[in-house]
């Protein structure tokens, strides 16, 4: 079955070593995703990058960085991120959030009951 509408991309860039609660950041927000029952979430861990006060954070072999880039991203629609939205005010200290409107199209597998 092929299901096509219109949802948001929200896109959270934080460090790898952001804590919340005793673990990892980008654990925290992938759980309270989970809990709010979201389509589902993605965590990309970068290579090299920086952010607001301009220090690169880099993987070489010759300087490893404790603290690279992490992405997560999650796709729902509009109404259903607004308790995550909420939860990432509290728990994010120094990051950036990008909201985006996208248009998914979704496949599943026809399911019988």
């Amino acid at each position: 079955m092929r299901i096509q509408a219109p949802a948001r991309r929200l896109t959270v860039y934080i460090g790898e070593t952001d804590r919340w609660q005793g673990q990892p950041l980008y654990h925290a927000i992938v759980l309270k995703a989970r809990e709010l029952g979201l389509a589902g979430a993605t965590v990309y861990r970068g290579i090299e990058g920086y952010g607001a006060n301009s220090r690169v954070h880099a993987a070489r072999v010759l300087e490893l960085s404790a603290d690279l880039p992490v992405i997560v991203e999650i796709v729902d629609h509009v109404d259903r991120l607004q308790p995550l939205l909420a939860f990432l005010d509290e728990a994010v200290q120094e990051g950036l959030v990008v909201l985006e409107d996208v248009e998914i199209v979704a496949y599943r597998k026809n399911r019988q009951r």
